[in-house]
């Protein structure tokens, strides 16, 4: 949320102060920014020489290739400038600047000296624990603990590569307290991690004993790996850190070696985690000084400031900065005002304490906050102990002026406390102009003052907001007392239960009302556990009411006195009918589309049982009249319908063939019906003399006058005389055959036809084929061709491209290898196909 001042109209704000307070506020931010630059560019001018000693380039090659480098890393240019400065030998530093070794944290603060991290560093477990101690004995912050733990760290026989320190929160999430080692990009990304599971810091914590990982593969099934990729260190160690008995932290140790880690290292790392809680006890542990930018974050440790003391490091609040120098720190304050922080931060609502800022003619110019209270906040969003440090009229600069200036002036001259009229205050939150009441009070404390405000809106608003969410929620809460007797229902109750206000709450005993008499028995004997030995509530009843059966949720709980037994029962009330029926009637839709899926089931064996029956398939190539025939028929994929897609091939009496492919319209056994009726009605009147057109009007009369007259089909039809090797052929609406000859592939000019069913005068045509020795003719469904969405010509282009790759004049029987090339995997349709091939010796 970001906010920033409106000026109230009502206040009496003179403009010309307003302006004042926001050209300081930006003038102090850039003296802070000039602050940081000085300190980072001694850094900067010394890792730059090295490089040119070095490599022999130019200083704007070097300042390039470290900001190159950083950019690689992930880093900011400050931490990569420390990396190089480690990278130097131990020598005696001429230069007038202190010996830098490589650096535990690359974007170290001012002055901050880093021990070099080398192999001849003691390793043995006592020298090195020593060492650790002692080093951390004077850590200032968990930043600090970070940097001199890797320092230590980083050789053998732990071999680190990075440390993180985690803080464990009021609500077990995690805060990042202090990193040395993993850049600027992982801090950043890791800052904060909520109580969720798959996080190896978290289970450390809860659990309280150490997580060891050492096979990322693995590692990265059970959890979410820091780094970026998760194979950037080989090997990971979470340890908890206990103080005061319980688990406050979580210590990182992060390592680019893949071998795990041995039992005395394991050891010695448990021994390191005393030595942190040790370090850790006397301050809290919470998010330090992070170098999220190659600038050192704010400090949180009581009694300290950011401006670097000795060593670099935090120095006491009072003694690194000139008195109203900016602050806007998490820092507490020195001396009394330390005392005041500390009531500060037990309060409630927000209050800030005041010390006035002189001229050097003693009139007030302004006041800077020493200590702030949890829930202050300023104009842009500023909270707490962010506060302290800052000045009155950066943070609220619409009280320049105004009634509650003077009123501070009055009690800072007499001593009188101020309480002020409420008054509006208008500001924009989020791009919203929002306007508030507040009441301010002011007390002398010393020569400052106390301030606190009350924002009379809140209690409104928090009742509002209840409201709204019980109407929306349609639930009410519940409290019973069960020593005196009383009782306290939301209003809400009343209209989820339908019962007139006039009436009264009802006892524990009797609600939530009139409940049907087959739930009864078993929502009372919850009750009566409820009060007896506490046992929660948690079910689902219905009452009935005014307006018919209603479904409630129903929760409580009793809150027990000191010996265990129920003296209160809070709960809440919610009606849930429309969801209730929103799953019953869902219900039963599953159960009956279950019913009808069973029944089209069922339907889908009888159909295709009775298909199998009159279109069997051979299992081999047919001879016939010199003619090598064969024959493919794939049902579709839908597990429901069966279709009405059909051949025939068999030699006639004379001597010829006759050759029939059709489709019958439809799904299920009706189409199988009418297929079976059109198959064995064409052979029939073929046989036995009819012509090949006299065939087709006589079938399309047919299907005209079956029970169903809206059927349709499509066939082709044709008779083969061995003789002239001919091919005299009729269609109706379907798809023309393929001729395949010397490895070229044509469909043939189709004769005129139109679709069986369709009208009462048909006209059809003849058409005739030569077939030579080395053909092939295919005759088809449309199911081979056909794709949802796509023209016609382009699965009869696909079909020809396939046969000229898979048939030659010498080709096996089997069209497997020419299917596949065709059939998608979610075949939609039934597909029938005849391979009628006179081979190249005939």
């Amino acid at each position: 949320m970001t906010s920033e001042p409106v000026e109230d109209e009502e206040s009496g704000v003179a403009p010309d102060v307003v302006a004042l307070a926001k050209v300081v506020a930006a003038l102090r931010a850039e003296n802070e920014r000039l602050h940081h630059q000085m300190s980072t560019s001694a850094v900067l001018e010394r890792a730059t020489g090295v490089l040119m000693a070095r490599s022999g380039c130019s200083a704007a090659e070097a300042h390039s290739e470290l900001a190159q480098q950083a950019r690689a890393g992930g880093r900011t240019l400050t931490e990569e400038c420390w990396i190089t400065l480690g990278d130097l030998p131990d020598a005696p530093d001429t230069s007038g600047m202190p010996q830098a070794g490589r650096a535990s944290s690359p974007a170290g603060r001012p002055g901050r000296v880093p021990e070099p991290r080398t192999e001849a560093r003691a390793s043995s477990r006592p020298a090195l624990l020593a060492g650790l101690g002692a080093a951390l004995a004077d850590a200032g912050c968990p930043q600090d603990v970070a940097e001199r733990l890797l320092d230590h760290l980083a050789g053998a026989p732990v071999r680190a590569d990075a440390v993180l320190l985690f803080s464990r929160t009021d609500h077990d999430a995690l805060e990042l307290a202090g990193h040395a080692g993993a850049g600027a990009a992982v801090a950043a990304q890791w800052r904060f991690v909520p109580p969720v599971g798959g996080i190896a810091a978290l289970d450390a914590v809860r659990r309280g004993e150490a997580v060891w990982l050492e096979d990322p593969a693995r590692d990265a099934e059970r959890y979410q790996l820091i780094g970026q990729p998760p194979q950037r260190w080989g090997t990971r160690a979470w340890l908890p850190v206990t103080t005061g008995g319980r688990v406050t932290a979580a210590l990182g140790i992060l390592r680019t070696v893949d071998t795990p880690f041995g039992e005395e290292v394991r050891e010695l790392l448990r021994s390191v985690a005393r030595l942190c809680a040790g370090s850790l006890r006397t301050g809290d542990v919470r998010p330090g000084p992070l170098r999220l930018n190659g600038r050192p974050g704010p400090s949180p440790w009581p009694g300290t400031a950011v401006a670097p003391g000795a060593h670099g490091r935090p120095a006491p609040a009072g003694q690194g900065a000139e008195p109203g120098s900016p602050g806007g720190s998490d820092a507490g304050p020195a001396g009394p005002a330390a005392l005041v922080q500390a009531v500060f931060d037990a309060l409630p609502g927000p209050a800030v304490l005041l010390t006035p800022l002189r001229s050097p003619t003693g009139d007030v110019e302004d006041f800077r906050i020493d200590a702030a209270a949890p829930h202050s906040v300023d104009v842009a969003g500023r909270r707490g102990r962010r506060l302290v440090g800052l000045r009155v009229l950066e943070c609220y600069p619409t009280v320049a002026g105004a009634d509650v200036w003077q009123g501070y002036l009055r009690t800072l001259a007499t001593g009188t406390p101020y309480e002020g009229e409420p008054f509006a205050y208008e500001e924009v939150v989020a791009g919203l102009r929002q306007r508030s009441t507040y009441s301010v009070r002011a007390v002398k404390l010393g020569d400052g003052l106390v301030v606190t405000w009350t924002g009379h809106d809140d209690i409104a608003r928090q009742q509002s907001l209840l409201a709204d969410l019980q109407r929306l929620g349609n639930l009410g809460w519940t409290d019973w007392n069960l020593v005196t007797g009383a009782i306290t229902w939301s209003p809400q109750v009343h209209a989820v239960l339908d019962r007139d206000p006039a009436l009264g709450p009802l006892p524990l005993d009797a609600f939530p009302g009139d409940v049907l008499p087959e739930e009864a028995p078993a929502f009372t004997r919850a009750i009566r556990q409820l009060r007896g030995s506490g046992t929660p509530v948690d079910r689902l009843v219905r009452i009935a009411t005014r307006s018919g059966v209603r479904h409630l949720r129903v929760v409580a709980e009793a809150v027990p006195d000191a010996h265990g037994s129920p003296v209160e029962v809070h709960g809440f009330v919610q009606d849930v009918t429309a969801q209730r029926t929103t799953e019953l009637a869902l219900t039963e839709t599953r159960q009956a589309v279950r019913a009808q899926y069973d029944v089209l089931q069922a339907e889908r064996t009888v159909a295709a049982r009775l298909q199998h029956a009159l279109l069997p398939l051979p299992g081999q190539s047919l001879n016939l009249a010199g003619l090598r025939v064969d024959v493919a028929y794939l049902p579709s994929h839908d597990d429901l319908n069966v279709g009405g897609d059909w051949y025939s091939a068999l030699e006639m009496p004379g001597g010829g063939v006759l050759f029939a492919v059709g489709d019958v319209a439809g799904h299920g056994i009706d189409a199988v019906a009418t297929m079976a009726q059109l198959r064995f009605t064409a052979k029939g009147m073929v046989v036995t003399g009819s012509s090949l057109t006299g065939a087709l009007h006589r079938l399309n009369t047919l299907l005209l006058h079956t029970r169903d007259h809206h059927t349709t089909a499509t066939m082709v039809l044709g008779r083969y005389d061995p003789a002239d090797r001919c091919l005299t052929w009729v269609q109706a609406g379907h798809p023309p055959p393929l001729l395949v000859r010397h490895g070229k592939a044509g469909f043939l000019s189709p004769p005129q036809g139109i679709l069986l069913g369709a009208t009462l005068r048909p006209s059809f045509g003849e058409a005739m084929c030569r077939i030579m020795p080395g053909d092939h003719l295919l005759l088809y469904t449309d199911g081979l061709v056909e794709r949802p969405g796509e023209h016609l010509d382009e699965g009869l282009g696909r079909l020809a491209r396939a046969a000229e790759a898979e048939l030659s004049a010498d080709a096996p029987g089997s069209l497997d290898a020419l299917l596949s090339r065709l059939l998608p995997g979610d075949q939609g349709d039934d597909v029938c196909l005849l391979d009628i091939h006179l081979p190249a010796s005939a």
